[in-house]
């Protein structure tokens, strides 16, 4: 799974500005556990990588994650208040620094002319020191082209890629 891999791959990069200095806890869906396979892909990541979940159905996003039900009911799994609820509650559960979550709509099936095959949600949740209020959660909309597997490597990338621009304007 190296298609849309840049060089140095964003996995290491990530592994460069978090070791040491920040932690991070990914929720995927969509990317049933490819952005922690690839956080772990780097030697040494257990200085910065805490874990990942895959919560793919309503109720893990529900039990494991904190996810309203209404923005369950009212948004679908698949949409910006629901990924950002993930990014936060994985950030918050995990006690990291750093959240990250994907929902989407990797195909063949599935897709809707509202949210067609591609469609995903990033999430990302920030936490900073009590008091300061410079916490944060963000969400980004993206639509990729391709095949199934293909369509997960690019939103996990997309997803590291969002998180090593958030990190590196943290420093």
């Amino acid at each position: 799974m190296r298609e849309f891999q840049s060089e140095p791959p964003v996995e290491e990069r990530v592994g460069d500005a978090l070791r040491e200095e920040a932690t991070i806890a990914v929720a995927e869906s969509c990317t049933g556990g490819l952005i922690g396979s690839l956080l772990t892909d780097v030697p040494g990541s257990s200085t910065y990588f805490d874990r990942s979940l895959v919560t793919y159905s309503y109720e893990a996003k529900l039990t494991a994650l904190g996810v309203s039900r209404e923005a369950l009911d009212d948004h679908g799994a698949v949409s910006e208040s629901v990924a950002g609820q993930m990014a936060a509650g994985v950030r918050d559960t995990a006690g990291t620094d750093w959240g990250i979550a994907t929902t989407g709509i990797a195909g063949p099936d599935g897709g809707t002319a509202e949210k067609p095959v591609g469609t995903v949600y990033i999430g990302l949740a920030y936490r900073g020191e009590w008091g300061t209020g410079d916490s944060y959660t963000r969400v980004e909309h993206h639509e990729f082209d391709g095949t199934r597997t293909q369509i997960k490597e690019q939103i996990a990338r997309q997803a590291l890629d969002t998180l090593l621009e958030a990190v590196e304007a943290q420093e």
